[in-house]
């Protein structure tokens, strides 16, 4: 059985070695190939997982986790899933502080993994007690026998991407590969991509996407934190209130800015004309693409490979749900809502 490529022993050997995607539709008009590395297709539908792996089995490697031991993390949602599952195979209880822009979907899941779910309020001071930072670091302090992932200041979120999904990248576009856009929120796939890509090939450019109401964008072109930036938004895993030690900002060409109604519609139009059932965080990558391209970024030898780096299913109480858009004020006469379901009585 072990010599069969398709048996496995667990669910945790499908991290990694996702598709590349070519995109044909929705970029029949640009300039250049482009191509999506579809994260959803890891068995937690989503980048996490990568990171989720590689941190815990350093810490076993570090003789820091034992069997029964707690791990604690704050998170959006999917990296959450993705501990939780690690969790449940190797034998850790686990514990998660979520922010309340979580999607409904995200917090049933984690439940569903067996997770126990402290959900905080999202639009505190980092710094506040009920932030998902504090409420985490607090358990941790409290839970003997705890270990806290702690993703946005963790060097080895870098160095998950830069050991498997920088990799395969390269591999997959032959080393033709000339732009990288990714989303930036704890900055760990973005920065651990780009330096395998940049060691490879220094003209590589990478681009990242940051969200209005953000701090990263400015950071990255001035190195000043400006709190005048913040403000809330509603795209989840995209953008910060705070400066995560795991972006690696000199690997980062630059940034782009995307909002929140542009990120949902074009999430809803990658499922609809690609055949790619993708998550909010995708969306905003999709359309940093879109917006780059009527800025004039791309040649018609370029070779762009963006990062989709999230499932649909955990947003089907948000950009997939009609009545969430229209109460965002999302639908205009430009995106009316189209409904395909008839009901026979």
């Amino acid at each position: 059985m072990s010599n069969n490529k398709n048996v496995f022993d667990n669910v945790l050997q499908l991290i990694g070695s996702t598709p590349l995607i070519k995109l044909n539709r929705m970029t029949a008009d640009f300039k250049g190939e482009y191509f999506a590395k579809v994260e959803a297709f890891n068995p937690g539908h989503s980048s996490k997982d990568r990171i989720a792996l590689h941190i815990i089995e350093e810490a076993e490697r570090q003789g820091i986790l034992s069997p029964g031991d707690t791990i604690i993390e704050t998170t959006s949602g999917n990296t959450g899933f993705s501990i939780a599952m690690v969790s449940i195979i190797k034998g850790y209880e686990c514990i998660l502080a979520v922010s309340s822009k979580s999607s409904a979907d995200k917090i049933d899941m984690l439940k569903s993994m067996g997770a126990k779910v402290y959900v905080c309020p999202a639009h505190v001071n980092a710094d506040d007690p009920r932030s998902y930072y504090q409420v985490a670091k607090r358990l941790h302090d409290e839970i003997k026998g705890s270990i806290y992932i702690n993703q946005y200041f963790n060097q080895l979120n870098i160095d998950a991407h830069y050991n498997t999904t920088g990799p395969e990248i390269w591999e997959q576009t032959e080393g033709q590969i000339t732009h990288l856009v990714a989303c930036s929120g704890t900055g760990g796939t973005i920065s651990g991509i780009a330096k395998y890509l940049k060691e490879q090939n220094p003209d590589v450019k990478i681009i990242g996407v940051d969200a209005y109401g953000s701090v990263l964008k400015k950071y990255h072109e001035t190195r000043e934190f400006d709190d005048k930036e913040i403000y809330p938004y509603r795209i989840e895993g995209l953008g910060k209130n705070l400066i995560p030690t795991a972006t690696d900002f000199d690997s980062i060409d630059k940034f782009v800015k995307v909002t929140d109604e542009e990120s949902a519609h074009t999430a809803r139009e990658i499922s609809n004309t690609e055949g790619i059932f993708v998550g909010y965080t995708s969306g905003a990558a999709m359309q940093a693409v879109k917006q780059l391209n009527e800025e004039g970024e791309f040649k018609e030898t370029d070779k762009v490979v963006v990062v989709f780096p999230d499932h649909g299913s955990r947003y089907m109480s948000k950009v997939y749900s009609d009545k969430w858009m229209q109460d965002q004020g999302f639908f205009d006469s430009k995106n009316e809502v189209h409904t395909t379901i008839e009901y026979i009585k």
